[in-house]
């Protein structure tokens, strides 16, 4: 999200877990479960992102954790740096969908060794620009950007100042974007729409309306199968390209989406840290379950129940 940080990936994304109403959630390390980090106890606690595709990966594994394994699951959404320290402080145990913080990562797994990677989640995360395939296909050279000057007067807005709008979720989030906008010479204005879910309402209601938009956009992500949008090609990610926030000047790159545990919960976690370390499943999985969370507006418990039902052969592996 998504919504989905700094440098070797920015995620964007925000809904809060029943309603998606928007990530801007305040940091919680400091309201965190009673449950996390309680030695001998069959409890778990799991950090919660608050875009829908994280949502959705908690919610197949309390699912699973409550239902085939018999622990008790507590879920706190945090938001993306604070979750770090407070999964390091034991205040929760596990971290399902990381879009990549290597800051954090040095300090907590590499030298303060209080939290450790779970693995690959088996999804792959891209953030890029996104316009709707239906402007693309009128105006094909806008997927370039270095035509994006070109059509800013199309792509104006009253939030905009007189100039086009790239519009973002969260302000909450860091992302790249104003620093591509200025290192680029780009004619445009960073305007965020508030939430993950009132980004997803404004892209559909342009869609609706076959308006052109720009948008920070990233993947995996349900809407692109109600709303087809074709990403703009910035400068070529090169690594340490985005090392200096303020100098960035290329596009996000991809990034294969991590798990990581509590040190000590991975070791005394038992058969639930197992699980944890075992979960993996692909981008058509999380969009799956995601898709009925957003838009058929199920539980996230509801919405697992629907995917353990239907893929026993897949979650069967991840048991201990």
């Amino acid at each position: 999200m998504r919504p989905r940080i700094r440098t070797t990936a920015a995620v964007a994304v925000a809904s809060s877990l029943a309603l998606l109403t928007g990530c801007g959630a305040a940091d919680m390390t400091k309201q965190a479960s009673p449950f996390a980090n309680a030695e001998g106890a069959r409890t778990v606690t799991l950090s919660v992102q608050s875009w829908v595709g994280a949502q959705a990966n908690v919610a197949v594994a309390q699912y699973l954790l409550e239902h085939e394994l018999g622990y008790r699951v507590d879920t706190v959404q945090i938001d993306e740096v604070p979750a770090w320290d407070a999964l390091s402080q034991g205040r929760v145990d596990a971290l399902l969908e990381d879009w990549g913080h290597p800051d954090e990562e040095k300090r907590y797994v590499d030298d303060k060794k209080t939290i450790v990677n779970a693995g690959d989640l088996g999804v792959t995360g891209h953030i890029g620009w996104y316009v709707p395939t239906y402007f693309a296909k009128a105006h094909p050279d806008v997927t370039d950007w270095k035509n994006l000057n070109k059509y800013a007067d199309q792509l104006r807005t009253p939030e905009s100042g007189g100039k086009g709008q790239l519009m973002d979720g969260s302000p909450s989030y860091v992302t790249n974007d104003k620093a591509l906008v200025k290192n680029l010479d780009l004619d445009y204005q960073v305007v965020f729409a508030g939430s993950e879910a009132a980004q997803i309402t404004q892209i559909k209601q342009f869609a609706k309306e076959k308006k052109p938009f720009l948008t920070y956009w990233y993947e995996p992500q349900w809407l692109f199968e109600k709303v087809p949008m074709t990403e703009v090609k910035l400068p070529a990610y090169k690594e340490g390209c985005d090392a200096d926030p303020e100098k960035v000047a290329c596009a996000y790159p991809h990034t294969p989406l991590q798990k990581y545990l509590n040190a000590d919960f991975a070791k005394s976690g038992g058969d639930a840290a197992a699980l944890l370390k075992n979960f993996t499943w692909t981008t058509e999985d999380q969009n799956e379950v995601s898709l009925l969370i957003a838009q058929q507006k199920l539980s996230p418990e509801e919405a697992a129940k629907k995917w353990v039902d239907r893929h026993e052969s897949d979650w069967k592996k991840w048991l201990p």
